[in-house]
């Protein structure tokens, strides 16, 4: 059986509402001796706390939710208090010194919910990047997956499993049978099926929406990358001067532009011959940075920068007669010209990088799984042997529990709700 553990839900104090929780089979009787008999179910109710010695602790609103259906699927209690560090720090005290009750761990009730049944794994991780969400993107897409339409996609494509699985055991086990005749023809349905998994697996990774767009400044010493890097985040990040290799590192500055992360990096200016050996090492740094950016900002000369997909040649330092072609980017990090235009820009690029509005943000341990339950589909698709087919399609099976959670590790479990605070 497990604890009962408690702990402040919402923000640090000072605020102007506390709540803590309480979960586990004693969150009743702490409830009680807390704020009196006769809590209602599901209902607030104004009540003095008091301590074991009948000191009065605070005056709040309490509630009190049976399990299963609650946020836990156990007892669940709610104190609301008034958010002063003490208010909060006396009641926790007070519920550590009560038989059974202790702190919770990060992410203890949302991993409770989990294991109740409340929740999937997949609503779990969402809720997990819900809470750290920083940009608007992030927020819309940490929303969408804790909902239950990702969840619901995936039990449609189990149930098809299943009667592919039942069909091939049917075989197995009855073909010498007429009405089982045929049934393995039905696992043309598996490479289907391994489509539209494969399909899902086409949108960007969720890793970009949480990490932010690489968008890397390069070019040769004093082209302006520093400055253009000030000016897009609007502060002083990296020294700007006329001495050629002033930027000896990689600089990265995170910000947002249209609800999007970015992780913007400035380089040491390129270039094939150096006596510094620190030179020579900050270029070898923006070499690599390079080759990880998403976006790569050019400020070289036309036509000389790397190859890269997603490449945009600046003109920088327009206002002092530095141009390109009409196909380069004109802008000017001292009168702010072309900025705007080149955010729209990052803007509309960055959108192509991440997940749509109609597509699932799946990190990686996600994608794995649904490559795995792809890969055993196919295979199932191309054997004749029922019997390895029934192999291909169980292991198709395990990449799906193991997705939503129906069968994991504790190490695994460990892991994803580590990174909950306290209090979820």
């Amino acid at each position: 059986m497990y604890d009962t553990i408690f702990a402040l839900s919402s923000g640090a104090p000072p605020a102007g509402i506390a709540v803590i929780r309480i979960s586990g089979n004693r969150a009743l009787d702490a409830l009680t001796r807390l704020a009196g008999e006769g809590v209602t179910p599901r209902k607030l109710r104004y009540r003095t706390l008091r301590s074991q010695g009948d000191e009065i602790l605070d005056h709040a609103l309490v509630t009190f939710f049976p399990g299963p259906r609650s946020a836990t699927g156990e007892d669940l209690a709610e104190l609301h208090l008034h958010g002063g560090r003490a208010v909060v720090r006396a009641v926790q005290q007070e519920l550590a010194s009560m038989e059974g009750l202790r702190s919770a761990e990060a992410g203890e009730f949302t991993r409770r919910a989990f294991q109740n049944g409340r929740i999937d794994l997949g609503q779990a991780e969402a809720l997990s990047d819900l809470l750290s969400a920083e940009t608007e993107w992030q927020r819309r897409a940490a929303v969408d997956m804790a909902g239950s339409r990702f969840g619901r996609l995936i039990d449609a494509w189990r149930e098809r499993l299943l009667l592919l699985s039942a069909s091939v055991e049917a075989e197995l086990d009855f073909s010498d049978e007429d009405d089982v005749a045929g049934a393995r023809l039905k696992l043309d349905d598996a490479s289907d099926l391994a489509a539209g998994i494969r399909k899902e697996l086409e949108a960007p990774p969720a890793e970009r929406l949480r990490d932010g767009i690489r968008v890397v400044l390069a070019g040769p010493p004093n082209s302006g990358k520093s400055s253009l890097l000030n000016a897009l985040v609007a502060r002083e990040a990296a020294i700007v001067s006329d001495v050629a290799g002033t930027t000896r590192d990689v600089i990265e500055v995170p910000v947002a532009f249209g609800g999007l992360a970015f992780l913007l990096s400035d380089t040491a200016g390129l270039r094939d011959v150096t006596d510094d050996q620190i030179e020579s090492i900050g270029i070898e740094r923006a070499k690599s940075a390079l080759e990880r950016a998403d976006i790569l900002l050019w400020l070289g000369e036309e036509g000389q920068g790397p190859r890269h997909n997603l490449l945009i040649e600046i003109a920088a330092k327009s206002d002092l007669g530095r141009e390109k072609s009409s196909q380069a980017m004109s802008v000017s990090a001292r009168s702010g010209q072309g900025l705007s235009t080149l955010v729209s820009e990052l803007i509309a690029r960055a959108q192509t990088l991440v997940p749509g509005p109609d597509q699932f943000a799946l990190n990686e341990r996600q994608r794995g799984a649904l490559r795995q339950a792809a890969t055993a589909l196919e295979a199932a698709s191309s054997l004749l042997d029922p019997l390895m087919q029934a192999e291909e399609l169980r292991q198709a099976r395990l990449a799906f529990d193991s997705l939503m959670g129906r069968t994991h590790t504790e190490d695994m479990l460990d892991r994803i709700f580590a990174g909950f605070c306290i209090g979820k």
